[in-house]
Order: structure tokens, then sequence, then C-alpha cells
């Protein structure tokens, strides 16, 4: 059996996802990062991206980040966003609508929260 951390995903108005995984990946200003059990503790600015937690029960439990924070510390990680939803919570056929108005207006920020949506529901799959 895989070494576990304890994880918390919260964004700026809930608790997204919290409980025991064995792996952890998010997207940081220095670029892509895995967590494992043991790891040295860090502190990081999150990327607009998907992040993948791997259950110590072997789902994947993937969510759409929008900024924020991860730290790791005494087995305990913590990402701490601006925006994050679920795969599962996220309407597709609203995204891409939202990407395609975005592309429109030419509203960077709105078409790259578009694109990491679908690419979270993607990732889950």
């Amino acid at each position: 059996m895989a070494a576990e951390l304890h994880v918390e995903l919260v964004a700026a108005d809930r608790n997204v996802w919290s409980g025991e995984a064995t792996l952890v990946v998010a997207r940081t200003t220095s670029g892509d990062i895995g967590v494992m059990a043991g790891h040295q503790p860090l502190l990081g600015v999150l990327e607009s991206g998907p992040v993948t937690i791997r259950t110590s029960g072997g789902d994947n439990i993937v969510a759409a980040v929008h900024g924020g924070f991860i730290s790791f510390a005494e087995n305990k990680l913590s990402l701490l966003a601006e925006i994050a939803e679920l795969a599962d919570e996220i309407d597709v056929d609203r995204a891409e609508r939202s990407l395609e108005r975005a592309k429109s207006e030419a509203d960077a920020a709105a078409e790259r929260r578009a694109e990491v949506r679908i690419r979270a529901v993607t990732a889950a799959r």
C-alpha cells in the first residue's frame, strides 16, 4: 500500500474536497508538480489548470483550479484556490459556450478559465 498524505482542496467560498491521497498533481508558476507522502515542505503559487488527486482507494479526483496557493508540510497538502470546481460539477456545454464567447470578445482570462474547465472534465473521463 502506498504512503498517504492528507489533502484539503479549498476555494474562497467552500471546502471542495478533503481526504487521503497517494499523489496530487498541480500546476504552479514554476511548472507542474507532483506531491506524494514525505515530500519536502513547499509553498507555491497555483496557476490555472486541472489538479488531479489520486485517492487512497485508487480513484482520480480532478478539479479545475484558478489561482491560489499550494502548501505541503508534515504530510498535509493544502490547495487554497481562488476558484475550484470538481470535474463532475462542470457543465461541459456551458463551458464550451463560455469559451466561444470569450474568444469572440477577445477576453483572454475568460478563455483560459473556460479551457481549464473543459480540460478538467476531459482529464476526469
